[in-house]
């Protein structure tokens, strides 16, 4: 499923933009990383993309189809989130996350089913967390809680996976193997991201933003120019292709 942003544009009640004329584009099966500095309104795009805010100017559309037009019963059965931020207090265990991902795909009112309960404990072993339906929610840390809510939106089986900032939390070794993990997916993938490097490696497409408006969108490698990245983030970089041929960033301090 294709995912697209045109002309977005987002405003506090002030008339203070957060958004200007943000157009993107997420081909079907792609991986879009978003980046920019802190501010920039990435997760703010996130939001509108979901459905969790609506846009004051443009538009967003799934396979060519105005989102705001269609049931969000339907929207739910094709678009999965994972927020940056997860509540510190539910009363649940881990596996009653990860079941909330298939609320969607059940009638109104209909008890959890076997293949649920089978779709689950697959989501849960792809996160590498197999076994873990028992445990407690509270008793998870931030990176554990992360991967328990990349399994709630696995188990929904969406066509379309956004996600602020997911490797938040995440040791080294979980960072690449989610982004290796969203790379092979057959969904299409939009991901909010702070890793120039793991961006510029993992993704097919950057869409560059600053003071809530794109910079340059495109291959990581026309995108992550150093001259673009010190404009940006106002730090030196050093780009080129590794020995596997991925586009890599290596950041340090601008000087002076």
């Amino acid at each position: 499923m294709r995912i697209e942003a045109r002309d977005i544009g987002r405003r506090l009640r002030d008339a203070t933009p957060l958004l200007a004329e943000v157009t993107l584009s997420a081909p079907t099966g792609s991986t879009v990383g978003l980046l920019g500095p802190n501010g920039s309104g990435k997760s703010t795009l996130l939001r509108l993309l979901a459905g969790l805010d609506r846009p004051d100017d443009g538009r967003v559309l799934l396979d060519g189809a105005d989102r705001r037009a269609l049931p969000r019963r339907q929207v739910a059965r094709h678009v999965a989130v994972v927020s940056q931020h997860t509540p510190d207090d539910a009363d649940m265990t881990v596996g009653d996350v990860v079941l909330l991902g298939r609320i969607p795909h059940r009638a109104r009112l209909a008890p959890v089913s076997a293949d649920d309960l089978r779709r689950s404990a697959a989501a849960l072993d792809r996160a590498g967390l197999g076994g873990w339906e028992n445990r407690s929610w509270t008793s998870l840390s931030g990176g554990e809680r992360q991967r328990v809510a990349l399994a709630r939106a696995l188990v929904q089986e969406p066509d379309v996976l956004l996600l602020d900032e997911p490797t938040n939390h995440l040791d080294i070794r979980h960072r690449f193997a989610l982004l290796e993990d969203l790379t092979r997916l057959p969904v299409t993938a939009v991901a909010a991201l702070h890793d120039l490097d793991l961006a510029a490696q993992y993704c097919d497409e950057i869409v560059l933003l600053a003071a809530g408006r794109v910079v340059a969108c495109g291959p990581p490698a026309a995108v992550l120019t150093a001259d673009r990245v010190e404009r940006v983030f106002g730090v030196t970089a050093e780009v080129g292709p590794d020995v596997t041929g991925r586009h890599r960033v290596a950041l340090r301090a601008a000087s002076g």
